[in-house]
């Protein structure tokens, strides 16, 4: 069974604390582009890129373009991914 996961070739992890405690714990604009992002991140990594962008003095606009781009750079390493996401 794929689950919601779908058809991807990166490696699944497994989770430490339950992903919606985690999920509900972070800001707005971060949960927002969780909510769209085309892989299914973990909170806890989400918020790891977020901090640091932040400990940079990075805007949260700034972070989430941050995201996005780790985002591509996954997608481009997976084999099935489709370029015209």
């Amino acid at each position: 069974m794929k689950r919601n996961l779908g058809a991807t070739t990166l490696r699944r992890r497994q989770r430490a604390t339950p992903p919606m405690h985690a999920y509900d714990a972070l800001p707005q604009p971060l949960r927002q582009w969780l909510a769209g992002a085309a892989l299914p991140w973990s909170p806890a990594s989400t918020k790891r890129i977020w901090e640091k962008a932040c400990k940079e003095g990075l805007s949260p606009d700034d972070a989430l373009r941050r995201l996005a781009r780790a985002e591509e750079k996954m997608l481009s390493r997976d084999k099935f991914s489709c370029t015209s996401l």
